[in-house]
């Protein structure tokens, strides 16, 4: 006796067909990982570009603060000097006789 089943052409046909779906399903899940791969890498450059721009921004933060205190100590060092000119200047009226010479 043989043990080994002989299928007929029907079962044949069934099988040629479930092995066509398998290939099928195979094929579309191998491009959906090469899609996810793909997407994953877009993530890690995003994420390095997202982070020198964090960076960056941090730098321009920190120049705008510098520039707006030195403008302010400018501002302030004016006001001294104006100050001091006008203080000296109403001294030195009062000094030379003032209103009532």
């Amino acid at each position: 006796m043989d043990n080994e089943k002989h299928y007929d052409d029907a079962e044949i046909a069934l099988i040629d067909a479930r092995s066509k779906s398998n290939t099928h399903r195979l094929d579309d899940l191998t491009t959906r990982v090469d899609n996810v791969e793909d997407l994953t890498a877009s993530v890690k450059v995003l994420d390095a570009r997202e982070e020198r721009v964090e960076k960056d921004v941090k730098e321009i933060k920190s120049d705008v603060k510098e520039l707006t205190t030195r403008s302010g100590k400018r501002w302030e060092s004016l006001v001294d000097k104006v100050i001091s000119v006008l203080a000296g200047a109403f001294v030195a009226w009062v000094l030379s006789g003032g209103v009532g010479v």
